[in-house]
């Protein structure tokens, strides 16, 4: 017989982020998730119901299971990302319970960043809701290939078919027009657990499956190996040892792609070139190589490459540029400001930069573009162009989550204060024109 231990060693993986408008039963999804998968450990279902009885309430309330913070507990809300793991006979998954209010806009891209599918709920009284299209825009915006819509409290509209029914066109509709590739609707109760873990016998016209098999079936793809490889080169390994007096090599996670042994390499930003001559993984010579392994690449040439530089096959290099077109999300309270000194981080590469202009900023109610905003808020969600002091090799966001994104950071103190996803994004960018800037960081 198979144990446990066994089976988990071949199951896949599920990144997933669950998201959705204040009060409509996020939370409790989530603990009703767990709980009714067998995930909450003894202990923890005892100091819910503990909880819940020190409050008037006869049944325990399961959104306490992911409202970990005291503040959330006292006000009922979820404010930062909680990061849940648990495991079923057919998948393991990391959950990211990422809050509702509009001013944590910020906290739900990052959740969502690595998700490969977003959970959106929606009160089956309310319908779709400015931050429902708020919720459905971030995951479009993030490239978040799976998309569930999750219309909760259908035990208060009476299991009522047409109330799911419309509300599941209006949002396919319109998360279909932001190019979400894959949109699944299921009508739930989280509070009475219908088709959450288990099938309803409350919606017998509902032939579709519950959450957690959706969750359990969903196609995930972890293969990086179809795009161009991609390294950065994360640190030199150069031991001068009587017992290795030549040995030189480049030690990294290869990003996306495969490596192989004889296959013809440039890097940059230099555009030296050479040759893949061997690759050592965990303490061993192999032929190829391929992401997400952690391994040291060794080439033929004595080339002068450190931390941050990336080796890319001569076949498939991705423009390098000193000027970056993106999208960004501002996470920081601070503003971000046309002419502000940052930094860029991207990969293992961080370089000096100045924000050249702010073209526009997306309003995410409607998808419209508010034109030269000149600066980004806290939550703001804008497109930029940022001058950089060296040139950077990233590829479109579209092409690849992994070496499309960066980091603006502030020299100063070393706070974030956006997250960017190079190219263009889903929505038609506002034309500005180009904003000079002569003072100081001038590249």
């Amino acid at each position: 017989m198979t144990s446990t231990t066994e089976q988990l060693s071949v199951t896949t993986l599920l990144r997933f982020a669950t998201a959705g408008s204040v009060d409509d039963g996020k939370s409790t999804l989530v603990g009703r998730l767990l709980h009714d998968s067998k995930s909450v450990l003894t202990d923890q279902l005892e100091a819910v119901e503990h909880a819940s009885r020190s409050r008037g309430q006869e049944a325990p309330d399961l959104a306490l299971l992911t409202d970990g913070l005291r503040a959330e507990r006292e006000q009922g809300i979820t404010i930062d990302v909680a990061y849940r793991y648990f495991a079923t006979a057919r998948r393991r998954f990391i959950l990211a319970d990422t809050p509702g209010h509009v001013q944590y806009t910020r906290n739900m891209v990052t959740g969502a960043s690595t998700a490969e599918l977003a959970v959106v709920l929606v009160d089956a009284r309310n319908g779709v809701v400015e931050q429902t299209r708020r919720h459905a825009a971030v995951a479009a915006l993030l490239r978040v290939p799976h998309v569930v819509l999750a219309v909760n409290k259908m035990d208060l509209v009476d299991y009522a078919e047409p109330v799911f029914a419309a509300i599941a066109e209006e949002f396919t509709a319109y998360a279909a027009s932001l190019g979400v590739p894959d949109i699944t609707a299921i009508p739930i109760s989280a509070l009475a657990g219908d088709n959450v873990v288990e099938p309803s016998a409350h919606m017998d016209w509902y032939g579709g499956p519950t959450v957690l098999e959706h969750l359990e079936t969903v196609p995930v793809s972890h293969d990086l190996t179809g795009c161009p490889a991609r390294f950065p080169v994360q640190y030199v390994i150069r031991p001068q040892s009587a017992e290795h007096p030549d040995y030189r090599g480049y030690a990294g996670q290869i990003a996306s792609g495969v490596l192989r042994v004889g296959e013809a390499v440039t890097v940059l930003p230099s555009g030296r070139t050479s040759t893949i001559v061997g690759i050592d993984a965990l303490g061993e010579s192999v032929d190829i190589a391929w992401a997400p392994q952690s391994v040291t690449v060794r080439l033929a040439d004595d080339i002068d490459i450190s931390r941050g530089d990336l080796i890319a096959p001569s076949a498939s290099v991705p423009p390098a540029t000193q000027d970056v077109e993106a999208t960004v999300c501002h996470v920081a309270d601070q503003p971000l400001t046309v002419g502000q000194r940052v930094l860029l981080k991207h990969t293992t590469r961080t370089v000096k930069a100045i924000v050249k202009d702010i073209p526009s900023r997306l309003t995410l109610d409607d998808l419209s573009q508010h034109p030269a905003p000149g600066r980004l808020a806290a939550n703001d969600i804008g497109r930029v162009l940022v001058r950089t002091a060296e040139p950077l090799a990233l590829d479109a966001y579209a092409d690849s989550r992994r070496t499309g994104s960066f980091l603006l950071i502030d020299p100063a103190d070393g706070t974030t204060l956006a997250a960017g996803m190079a190219g263009r994004s889903f929505a038609a960018e506002a034309e500005a024109e180009p904003v000079q800037d002569d003072e100081g960081w001038d590249f």
